[in-house]
C-alpha cells in the first residue's frame, strides 16, 4: 500500500452512539475511510471477511463474544487487517491478554480524540499503537512474569538482533522487510524464532522488551 493510499477501517462495538463517534472523528482525516460497523463480534467477522479492511478497531468487551476471541479469529484466518483494541479496561491482564492474541495495538476509549488520531496514523504508517502509561504497565506486568532470557543466552541471531531492534521502533514485517530488504514471509519466520528464544508471546511484548533491556544498558 503506498503511503497516500487510503487506509480502510472497520470499527466493532456494541455500542452505537460510540460508533458514531468514532466514525465522526475519523471523518476529519482524509487519509482514512470507514468502510463498515459492526454492533457484535459475530457481525465483525462476517464484515471483516467480506470488506477485508486494512484496520480494525475493536471493543475488547461485547455481548456476544469478547474482542479478544474475535481478534484470534481474525488472526487464524490470515487476514491482513491491522487489530487496535478501543476499550475501556486499563488492567494489565486484560492488555496482556490482547496482545498476546495478536493485537497490533492497544488504546483506551478515555484517549483524547487529538490523540486518538495520532494513534491512527502510526497503526497506519504499520507501527504498534499503545499508550505511555499502558507500555508502562506491560513493562511491569513483564518484569513479574518469569523473565525473558537475555539476547546473548537466546543465541539470537545477527539477523533476529536486527530485527528485534526495528521491532522495537515499532515497525511492522512489511516495514521490516522493506529495511531489511529480505521477503515479508521471511521477516515472520524470523520474528516466530526470536519470539521463541526469548520466551515471549508477541512482537508488541517483544518491543516493549527490548526497549526496557537498552534502557538498563544505558548509564
Amino acid at each position: 500500500m503506498s503511503p497516500t493510499s487510503t487506509q480502510r477501517l472497520l470499527i466493532v462495538d456494541d455500542h452505537p452512539l460510540f460508533r458514531k463517534g468514532v466514525m465522526q472523528l475519523i471523518a476529519l482525516l482524509p487519509e482514512f475511510e470507514v468502510v463498515g460497523e459492526a454492533s457484535s463480534g459475530e457481525q465483525g467477522i462476517e464484515l471483516a471477511y467480506k470488506l477485508a479492511p486494512d484496520i480494525i478497531l475493536l471493543d475488547l468487551n461485547m455481548k456476544d463474544m469478547s474482542g479478544v476471541d474475535m481478534l484470534k479469529v481474525v488472526k487464524a484466518a490470515g487476514l491482513e487487517a491491522r487489530v487496535v483494541m478501543l476499550t475501556v479496561s486499563d488492567q494489565a491482564e486484560d492488555l496482556v491478554a490482547a496482545l498476546r492474541a495478536g493485537a497490533d495495538g492497544y488504546l483506551l476509549k478515555e484517549t483524547e480524540p487529538e490523540e486518538l488520531l495520532v494513534k491512527l496514523r502510526e497503526v497506519g504508517a504499520g507501527q504498534v499503537s499503545i499508550t505511555e502509561r499502558l507500555a508502562q504497565q506491560l513493562a511491569r506486568s513483564l518484569r513479574t512474569d518469569s523473565p525473558p532470557r537475555e539476547p546473548d543466552e537466546a543465541g539470537l541471531t545477527d539477523q533476529e538482533r536486527r530485527i528485534l531492534d526495528l521491532i522495537a521502533l515499532g515497525m511492522s514485517n512489511k516495514l521490516i522487510a522493506r529495511e531489511l530488504d529480505i521477503a515479508e514471509g521471511t521477516v515472520k519466520v524470523h520474528v516466530k524464532h526470536l519470539l521463541r528464544k526469548l520466551n515471549l508471546r508477541s512482537r508488541v511484548e517483544a518491543a516493549v522488551w527490548a526497549v526496557e533491556k537498552k534502557k538498563a544498558r544505558q548509564p
